[in-house]
């Protein structure tokens, strides 16, 4: 078998060729604190009422005050889980050029992702590898992939139903009962994206993903107990201690829902720092709207002018090929 990662220093040769002489100087990263997220066993929704609203509560309230916490009891069998680990791993373990030009998922075009080929220089540079997949393209994986395509379905059709079920409530809190993300959000219009970061030499000045905020209403992401997970608090950054529980899942808010809530949720600004000796992964499904969905505050005074799912990305776009960043939300102000 050929080398299984991508070849990031022999490609980006220039934006390392001065981490070599820093690596030597021995400069590094400030340590940041690590924190444990917010834990809700969302099993207590179905305990009867003043214990149902108590979760709520509390789920909302991380919503707000963290962008992030953490769900156990959520209905995705751990069994799951593990697999969707295993055979992630089995993929990304293949030749690099296998991945690369072999598409060995038969997904269609450019779904693997590696490093940033637009980067000039280190912030804008991700030193890990992806599939990033959406669920109309399962189908499409052929009988030599029958194993991850069977895992692959069983863990979206129960995160489909997480995440729905997470967003219905979030709504409910604000005194919004919508049918909008039983109509909008299908498990057609969603993503899942597996995530390796290789081993990284220059683990103190590169990222294993860029900081960014996710453009989606919902994430549920699934992580291994390596570590690396990062998000801004307060104004500053701090690091996310994995959970023991073998079952916990990770839930942030994403862009649409802070439009939505008019501010009330926030989509916070996260990255994953690389590791130096050992490798990561992690899988991310992301709850998103069909592109022709139109997003707008629930309440009034609006903090944001009303937009579609489709103009939302194409902005983006636009942003990134101009200035080589996200902008976000901030061009949807009223």
């Amino acid at each position: 078998m050929g080398k299984i990662d991508p070849p990031f220093q022999e490609t980006y040769k220039t934006l390392f060729k001065d981490c070599l002489v820093r690596a030597t100087e021995g400069r590094n990263l400030p340590m940041v604190e690590e924190c444990e997220l917010p834990l809700i066993d969302i099993n207590r929704l179905s305990w009867g009422h003043p214990e149902r609203e108590k979760c709520i509560t509390e789920m909302a309230e991380a919503a707000s005050k963290w962008g992030f916490f953490q769900v156990i009891n959520h209905g995705i069998p751990v069994e799951i889980l593990e697999r969707m680990q295993y055979e992630q791993m089995k993929v990304f373990h293949t030749s690099f050029q296998n991945k690369c030009e072999g598409n060995i998922l038969n997904l269609s075009a450019n779904r693997y992702l590696w490093g940033n080929p637009k980067a000039t220089c280190l912030r804008q540079f991700s030193w890990s590898e992806a599939f990033h997949i959406p669920l109309a393209d399962i189908s499409r994986m052929g009988s030599e992939n029958r194993s991850l395509r069977s895992t692959i379905e069983a863990f979206v059709q129960t995160a489909a139903t997480l995440a729905q079920s997470i967003a219905e409530i979030l709504a409910e809190n604000l005194g919004v009962k919508s049918k909008f993300f039983a109509k909008y959000c299908t498990p057609s219009t969603s993503y899942l994206r597996m995530n390796r970061y290789p081993p990284c030499p220059f683990s103190s000045e590169v990222y294993g993903l860029l900081p960014h905020t996710d453009s989606d209403f919902l994430t549920i992401l699934y992580q291994d107990q390596i570590g690396g997970l990062q998000l801004m608090k307060d104004g500053r950054w701090v690091g996310v201690r994995p959970n023991n529980n073998p079952e916990a899942l990770v839930i942030n808010i994403g862009d649409l829902f802070q439009a939505f809530s008019n501010n009330i949720y926030r989509s916070v600004e996260h990255r994953v720092i690389a590791q130096q000796e050992i490798e990561r992964f992690s899988v991310a499904y992301f709850f998103c709207p069909s592109y022709d969905a139109v997003i707008e505050s629930f309440s009034k005074p609006a903090i944001y002018r009303k937009f579609s799912f489709r103009e939302y990305k194409q902005q983006i776009q636009k942003d990134l090929l101009a200035t080589g960043d996200k902008i976000g939300l901030s061009r949807f102000l009223v």
